[in-house]
Order: C-alpha cells, then structure tokens, then sequence
C-alpha cells in the first residue's frame, strides 16, 4: 500500500483520537489516523453519551473547567461533523434529573449543587408534578431531586459514523488493523513501528485509550516514563421503549438512564478492574437492572434487550488535573488519554487543544 507521507499520525480511532484527526486535517494537516480493531469500535461504541458536568463535578479543578469548555463546545461541535459529514446525529440537550432517595442524600446533593453553582453549573430544585414532567417513568417516592439543564446526551455510535465521513472528507488516510508498538521520537519527526511495517510523519498523537499505556515511546533513543493506562471494565444494557419517554437523564448515584431518540434507552452502570476480560458479568447485569427498575418499574414490562460491556480508559496514577493531554517534552509526540469515563464530553476541547499545539 503506498501512503501519503504525513504531516501527523495520530494512533487511536475512538472519538478523542478520530476528532483530533479531523481538527487537524481542517487545519490544511496531512493526517494518517490508526487504530489496532476499528474505528470507533472500543469504549466509544461501548459508551453511553452523557455530556454531563452536573454528575462529574463537586469541587473546583482545573478538570471542573475542562468539562465545562468542552460540554459548551458541543453544540458547534455536533452542527460542524453534521455539515462536513451529511450525517445526522443524536444529540439531545434535554437535561439531568438527579435523585434523592432519602433525607441525607438530599442534604447532600443540596450542598453539592451550592458548591456547582460557583463553578457555573446550574441547577434548580424538583417538587412533584415538575419531577413527573422531567422523569415520566420515575414511579419511586424520592425525598428530593434536582434538575441539571445544561447536561445532555449524545449516540456517540452517531458521532463515530459522523467522524469517519468528515475525516475522509478531509482527505485522512484511516487504517484499521494497524496496531502499533512503539513511537520513536527524534528532531522534527517521528517512526512509528507496528508488525505491519514502519511509518513516518513529522508529528505523533498516542490517542488509543486503554491501551495507550502499552505503546511505547521514547525520544532521541530514550524511554519516556509515561503515566500507566488501566482499563476500567463496565457492563450496560438496552431496554426497546416507544421514542420520547424519557426527556432528560436521570441519575442516582452509580445508576442512570437515558433515552436514544430512537426510543433505545440505555440503563447503566458498573465499574471493575478485570483487564481486557469481554466475558459477561451476569450478576452484574441483573444488578443494574435490579437499580434500573426499581426506579422505573414500567422498565419490568419491555425487558432488556441486550447487555454489553466497555473499557474505559483509566490511568493507574489518576492525574490531579484529568486526562493525560500535552506534548512529550523535546519532541513532536503529543499525549491524549486517560479520559476515564468522560473522553465523550472531553473530545471537543481535547481536539482543540492537540490541534492548536500541533499547529
């Protein structure tokens, strides 16, 4: 196969490694985009969409602000891959129902939101009939919710298949089946090496979640010590409902639920450190939907449809400001992962950052 020689290679597919590529191919780059499986085929099919601040953040970070540039980039973002792909996609600003099922959770959730509120997220408190109109399906007594409207939710299945066509679009030369093992950083250029032969470019982003901790990389003949990617292990389901059900998220604790417009709702979640095991936890699938219908009984009629389980890109020494995002010093290596369960919400501003540093 002959290849174009590239201005940047950035390995890794899912949504933070395909928006790079595109951001940077905007910018006039020559961008080879790899990934070891798929396009789009990991923690990015696997995930579930939320765009929501209101359920990640409770203190002031310098993450706290990431997730809030990035969820505010969005709606640019999706009108943008819609335009240049002529694909549409879900993306649905309908807010967040967070729920209080007893007196203490209330209180804190209520000092919760006291302290979002200074970091401009905005929420407002819930009593009878404006929960039922929020959260139709809710039928449990709770002793308090809150009401999130800047969360919202995209089918990030929608965002990959939007990538894919803007990227080529934009001339980007993608392979798949391309698994790389090592990024050689040396002045103004870079090799990488994989069991498919040695490609070069002028640039590298490693951008391939999970498994980014198992590529190695070094400049000018040194091993770089890079922070340790873990895979954070969860199981989801599928119930089949008529469309328009459920308007907003709804949260409580570890469990939530949101609805494709489609009528696809997606009950979640779990977390577990159990390497790249695919296997099916069917006790954890009961769990989830033992949580899911006993806030939404209706759910016990439709059944799930499916469960299935992802592999959120996590790092072994979590990092106090987020993900993993900067340039491998003296070299033309860039770093974007770690994003843990949020490289969703993040892409936007983790795109941006990478590109307007590339450039």
């Amino acid at each position: 196969m002959h290849l174009p020689v590239s201005d940047v290679i950035v390995v890794g597919a899912g949504i933070v490694g395909s928006s790079i590529a595109w951001r940077l191919a905007e910018r006039g780059k020559c961008v080879t985009l790899l990934d070891a499986g798929g396009m789009g085929c990991e923690a990015s099919w696997a995930g579930a969409g939320m765009l929501a601040p209101g359920g990640e953040i409770d203190a002031p970070s310098a993450f706290a602000d990431f997730c809030i540039e990035s969820l505010k980039l969005y709606p640019d973002f999706i009108a943008a891959l819609e335009s240049q792909s002529g694909t549409e996609i879900d993306f649905q600003q309908g807010g967040a129902v967070e729920l209080a099922l007893n007196a203490a959770e209330w209180g804190a959730l209520r000092t919760r939101a006291e302290t979002q509120k200074s970091l401009s997220i905005p929420s407002t408190v819930l009593e009878g009939k404006d929960i039922r109109d929020c959260a139709p399906l809710l039928r449990k007594p709770v002793a308090g919710a809150l009401y999130y409207p800047e969360d919202s939710h995209v089918d990030p299945r929608d965002v990959m298949i939007a990538l894919r066509a803007a990227c080529l679009a934009r001339g980007v030369t993608i392979l798949e089946g391309w698994p790389v093992a090592s990024i050689l950083g040396n002045d103004g250029a870079v090799e990488l090496v994989g069991h498919r032969g040695k490609l070069s470019a002028g640039a590298a982003v490693l951008a391939a979640g999970a498994w980014s901790g198992g590529i190695g990389v070094s400049v000018k003949g040194v091993t770089v010590d890079l922070p340790a990617t873990v895979p954070i292990k969860g199981h989801l389901l599928a119930y089949s409902l008529p469309a328009n059900e459920l308007r907003s998220i709804i949260r409580h604790h570890n469990t939530y639920l949101l609805q494709r417009s489609t009528g696809f709702l997606v009950a979640g979640t779990s977390a577990e450190r159990a390497g790249f095991d695919r296997s099916m936890n069917a006790g954890i699938v009961e769990g989830i939907r033992n949580r899911a219908e006993d806030l939404c009984p209706m759910l016990r009629k439709y059944g799930p449809v499916m469960p299935w389980t992802g592999f959120r890109p996590g790092l072994e020494t979590p990092e106090t400001d987020g993900p993993c995002i900067r340039r491998v010093p003296d070299s033309n290596v860039w770093l974007a992962y770690g994003h843990y369960r949020n490289g969703i919400l993040l892409a936007p501003a983790t795109a941006r950052r990478v590109a307007e540093e590339i450039e």
